[in-house]
């Protein structure tokens, strides 16, 4: 056990408070650098990663109906469909009606509304529908003008309008078979004979088949969907959790180190015109803490400027312990400590060193006892921290409701521990942690 006494307190360099080691930052599960925050620069210069779908089905739709109209798809599709269906026109010649400008308007129409399947998909599902079954009806040779009205129903499935693609190609079969098996007597070529069943066998098997590929598309663009939504809110949970991090070192940083200056304060002032020798002590005091508090400002702050760089000073663990029993002699209290510090984690070990330390500045702040006891217990599985004061318990907000054992609770939480904190029986406050061994064969393994 080892006592020590009141005294002048000793200056020591600024350390990383607020800077974690790499092996704690990797079991936090660091965020993105912030020159990602609009995602990584390959895909702000124009040349997106397609690993989580292409980029435009991230869209909503408002977003897709302010996008710019495909003309050149609509285009390419359209001139596809006048030449094919010329080739097609030639190889069924005698065997349906020849193309003439109505049959080309027809094509034209059915492949130029594709240029609104963005904006209005239910209007150009069906109206592309409408013109396929007039085409075929008016007996012109089949062809590639299927090809639009399957864009059509490709985009409305995947704009979420299932109901209006599956109605249109059913619009659209129904109308073929009533014309190859009954209106055909009537509609034009003359002559022409009833088509076969096998031949609406093909049909509706490639009408399966568009809207199984629809589907299919559908059904991953909504899981890129969920896969983007769940990265944006670990994103943010990452965030949130550095954010807390960083409160809780300033607050741990600032509170021990203004609980100093301010008991050294009133020391010099009440000695100032008694007992000038010690005012001078109290004064170099509060430049000490006040320096290192400036320095280890400075460290948190640089996590921010500099996310990625290595931290420039080892982060504060348990074998600095015996300073922080001189710092809290320096403020009047004088702290007993029993058990060795055990080898610990370096996210272990800063956790548990920033315990202690609030608990001692809360005593300095809270508590009318110039005594306190921290003692060091741990097994196989978990370590063992009790700190303990005489009490009375002073102010208002002594019970430990504040900022200062809720970042504690944090701290203990974030590695599976636990934290106790409350007044004892005989008038006293102690604060128990538990905290996990385990994190330590963890971090080792890696």
């Amino acid at each position: 056990m080892t006592t020590a006494p009141g005294g002048r307190r000793r200056g020591r360099t600024a350390s990383s408070v607020a800077v974690m080691d790499e092996d704690e930052r990797r079991r936090r599960g660091g965020g993105p650098p912030s020159s990602w925050r609009n995602g990584p620069s390959s895909w702000r210069d124009g040349s997106p990663s397609w690993r989580n779908g292409p980029p435009w089905w991230s869209r909503s739709d408002g977003q897709q109906r302010r996008a710019r109209r495909p003309w050149l798809s609509t285009v390419l599709v359209t001139v596809f469909v006048l030449v094919g269906s010329t080739f097609a026109a030639h190889a069924q010649e005698g065997g349906r009606a020849p193309l003439d400008p109505f049959a080309r308007v027809l094509l034209v129409v059915g492949s130029g509304l594709l240029l609104w399947r963005l904006r209005y998909p239910v209007v150009v599902v069906f109206g592309t529908a409408a013109a396929a079954m007039v085409y075929l009806g008016a007996g012109y040779p089949y062809g590639p003008i299927f090809l639009a009205v399957a864009l059509a129903c490709f985009s409305a499935i995947v704009a979420g309008r299932r109901w209006a693609a599956w109605a249109a190609l059913g619009m659209l079969w129904a109308g073929h078979m009533l014309v190859a098996h009954w209106l055909y007597r009537w509609l034009p070529p003359s002559g022409d004979s009833a088509g076969s069943w096998g031949q609406e066998l093909v049909v509706a098997t490639g009408t399966v088949a568009i809207v199984a590929v629809s589907e299919l598309a559908r059904t991953r663009r909504d899981q890129w969907a969920r896969e983007r939504a769940e990265r944006a809110q670990a994103a943010r949970r990452r965030a949130d959790e550095e954010r807390l991090r960083i409160a809780r070192e300033l607050h741990d940083v600032l509170a021990h180190s203004i609980s100093v200056i301010n008991v050294q304060a009133g020391v010099g002032l009440a000695l100032l015109d008694t007992d000038p020798e010690q005012a001078r002590t109290a004064l170099s005091t509060i430049k000490a803490a006040s320096k290192e508090a400036l320095g280890e400002v400075r460290q948190v702050l640089g996590t921010l400027r500099t996310p990625g760089d290595a931290p420039r000073a080892p982060a504060p663990g348990l074998d600095r312990l015996p300073e922080l029993v001189e710092q809290a002699a320096g403020a009047g209290l004088t702290v007993e400590v029993d058990g060795p510090p055990p080898r610990l984690a370096p996210g272990t070990d800063l956790a548990a060193f920033r315990i202690v330390q609030e608990a001692l500045t809360n005593v300095v702040r809270h508590s009318g006892s110039r005594h306190a006891r921290v003692r060091l217990d741990h097994d196989a599985g978990a370590l063992r921290l009790r700190i303990d004061d005489d009490g009375p318990a002073t102010g208002a907000d002594a019970g430990g409701s504040g900022n200062g054992l809720a970042g504690m609770r944090e701290r203990a939480a974030a590695l599976g521990g636990t934290i106790e904190a409350g007044p004892r029986a005989d008038g006293g406050f102690r604060v128990l942690a538990v905290l996990p061994l385990q994190v330590e064969l963890e971090e080792d393994d890696r």
